[in-house]
């Protein structure tokens, strides 16, 4: 039975995108949300965050968590959407594992009894570091007898809107191979903030690993570039890029590693854009040894092709961040 009784969140990476969404969805479910910020400045916070409590400190600092953050008083719940900004192996060790390791500490010793994490789909065949240190901290928090629901969405819709300005400009829709490699079934920040926030509530959510994608049918990457152009009314004009490209790219960047310490963390990021551009963010069937759509779930209202239109009319804008890669 799902439980309607307000309760007391403690939340950490409520100003990123899927951040904020969260942070509205539980104070419109009438939670009460404590978000723990790094010091601003000047800098206006988002209207999203209307109505929470801040609190201001360091997130990688036990200390600062506990004085700071949950200042010894109660919580019913711990809520993360926090997430390394570049996926650069340091950054992932520091924010994926230890400032969440930390967090959990913290939420144990001030009697927090459940936790609500967001973490991603492609830790199901983890080659890259990022990858490895959620499955890390997964781990302990599987462990830590804390009731807990573990997110992993598949791909977001700000991280497929990076080509629409190529387009605008009279070029070509990059594709890797053919278009059709790779698939996923994209979930908007709405959707997966109201998703998270049922987790908090819901018991069949709970104490559970949560694969979740939006609504509608799996999409490729030539599927999205038709949408587009369809769009802007120009016909489709594509460029395609072979993926052994990259393991050169690699390949080179990690030779050069060994000697130029900053081409090894660009090596990082070339093995993050290979794992994306040839492995899909579906559920992974390993008995069959494939990606399956039909196991993936679906969840919410709107379709990355509704965001598009949206985009393309210039109702929202480009709001990409440390997604924007093209």
């Amino acid at each position: 039975m799902i439980d309607h009784t307000p309760k007391r969140v403690f939340m950490l990476g409520a100003t990123g995108t899927i951040g904020r969404a969260t942070a509205r969805a539980l104070l419109d479910r009438g939670h009460e949300v404590f978000v723990f910020l790094r010091p601003r400045g000047d800098h206006p916070l988002p209207a999203d965050l209307d109505g929470a409590t801040l609190r201001y400190g360091d997130v990688t600092d036990p200390a600062s968590l506990a004085q700071d953050g949950i200042c010894g008083e109660h919580f019913d719940a711990l809520v993360s959407c926090m997430a390394s900004r570049t996926g650069a192996p340091k950054d992932a060790w520091a924010i994926d594992y230890q400032a969440h390791s930390d967090a959990l500490k913290a939420a144990k010793a001030a009697g927090i009894q459940q936790m609500v994490l967001l973490s991603a789909i492609c830790v199901q065949k983890p080659l890259l570091e990022f990858q490895k240190a959620k499955l890390a901290f997964e781990k302990e928090l599987q462990d830590s007898g804390l009731t807990f629901s573990i997110v992993r969405p598949t791909a977001f819709f700000k991280s497929l809107s990076g080509q629409l300005a190529r387009l605008r400009a009279g070029k070509p829709y990059l594709l890797f191979g053919d278009g059709t490699l790779t698939a996923c079934k994209p979930i908007s920040d709405g959707d997966l903030g109201n998703f998270l926030a049922d987790c908090l509530t819901d018991p069949a959510l709970q104490n559970r690993v949560l694969p979740i994608g939006g609504p509608g049918p799996a999409i490729t990457p030539k599927d999205q570039g038709e949408e587009l152009f369809r769009l802007l009314g120009q016909e489709p004009r594509f460029k395609k890029v072979p993926p052994a490209l990259l393991d050169v790219i690699v390949a080179v960047l990690s030779v050069g590693g060994t000697v130029v310490p900053a081409l090894k963390a660009k090596a990082e990021f070339a093995r993050i854009g290979r794992y994306y551009a040839t492995e899909s963010m579906l559920v992974w069937d390993e008995a069959a040894g494939r990606y399956d759509a039909e196991k993936t779930p679906s969840y919410g209202t709107e379709t990355l092709f509704d965001f598009y239109a949206r985009l393309v009319a210039g109702e929202i804008a480009d709001d990409r961040g440390d997604h924007a890669v093209f």
